[in-house]
């Protein structure tokens, strides 16, 4: 009797997830009269989307020689490897009340001065399917994050997704988080969604939209997007964040090389209070310059957070629960960065977190 009630139970349960996952989501697409919308305008490659700045990139400055010197304030077990940052930092006054947590690689949590509570690129785990597979048989597992709890994911007011890899769009992550949060994709992602019943909102770039007492800008990246292997058929839009509140401001680049696009973003909405910024994932072999036309180096990211007025540059992207995708070691990238601060002479105020850190601004 113990056996089939337990089967029943079973079988009801199948049925529940069968039509959960059915039910269709409720998608919405806003296009403002600022709104851009980058396509190619015909021939074989038609609708796919592209980036503002296309062609070589103008790079002012390239790190040369030794680029990744120890650091008094990067404790490793190995150089670069299995790092923490040690450095004594205070945190700038900007009196803005974000609170910026770090969950590791792009993953970012913030509480917002009205006590919301968003999620950037939440990746908790691996990659998805299929993906996983290919990963580890090429032996690309990360040391997981520590992560968020479950209720807390679930506890989530709007997730911001900046693009479709799989390093920083999860399903599996998704259904962690569940249906009772907003998702903020760019324009063709809410295709890539899983089903569910999930509230998915997608932007153009520079439109804008409002969520309690913020607005929600999606602003230009220049990246590529894809979720086939192999096929960048770039069907879906990519790009960066920026959340305003009053006079302040908060920005998630997401995935992006060094274009112009950093300066536009600036001359549009003023010197941004908080900048978090990709270093990391830059090559140094065969592949560099297309690496570098779609990810920033530690210095590229300089120079972007001198050109949009950062008044705080939080890094992202290296860690010992990183992919470690086109670095040298895991935190390669921040020694980098803290080396060409000093050759840079940077003025931009560096607030340097270690995965699961939080601070204040």
């Amino acid at each position: 009797m113990k056996l089939a009630f337990t089967s029943t139970v079973a079988v009801l349960a199948s049925i529940f997830l069968l039509q959960a996952c059915s039910t269709p989501n409720s998608v919405q697409q806003l296009i403002t009269e600022q709104g851009v919308i980058e396509q190619v305008p015909d021939g074989k490659h038609q609708g796919m989307y592209r980036n503002l700045y296309r062609g070589q990139q103008d790079y002012p400055i390239t790190c040369e020689g030794d680029c990744y010197p120890a650091h008094p304030t990067v404790a490793c077990k190995s150089h670069g490897q299995d790092c923490q940052f040690i450095g004594e930092q205070s945190a700038p006054e900007l009196n803005s009340g974000f609170l910026v947590h770090w969950v590791g690689h792009a993953s970012f949590l913030i509480k917002t001065p009205d006590g919301q509570q968003l999620l950037f690129d939440p990746v908790m785990g691996q990659f998805d399917r299929p993906v996983n597979w290919a990963a580890h048989l090429i032996g690309l597992r990360r040391p997981l994050p520590a992560g968020l709890p479950s209720e807390q994911l679930a506890a989530s007011d709007a997730v911001l997704y900046s693009h479709l890899h799989y390093d920083h769009f999860s399903h599996a992550t998704i259904r962690q988080i569940g249906t009772e949060a907003r998702y903020y994709v760019p324009i063709g992602m809410a295709d890539y969604m899983p089903k569910g019943g999930y509230q998915v909102l997608e932007k153009a770039w520079y439109s804008s939209s409002e969520l309690g007492e913020l607005t929600v800008h999606l602003v230009p990246a220049h990246h590529f997007n894809s979720r086939k292997l192999f096929n960048d058929d770039n069907r879906a839009k990519w790009g960066g964040w920026l959340i305003e509140h009053q006079e302040n401001t908060l920005f998630f680049a997401g995935d992006t090389g060094y274009s112009p696009h950093f300066r536009d973003i600036q001359q549009r909405y003023g010197d941004i209070d908080i900048c978090l910024l990709p270093v990391a994932s830059y090559h140094h072999d065969e592949h560099s310059a297309w690496y570098r036309y779609v990810h920033t180096t530690p210095e590229d990211a300089l120079v972007a957070a001198e050109e949009l007025g950062c008044k705080v540059m939080i890094p992202w992207g290296y860690g010992n629960a990183s992919w470690q995708m086109g670095d040298h070691s895991s935190h390669s990238p921040l020694l980098r960065l803290l080396h060409m601060q000093q050759q840079m002479q940077s003025t931009v105020p560096l607030h340097i977190l270690n995965e699961g850190e939080s601070v204040s601004l």
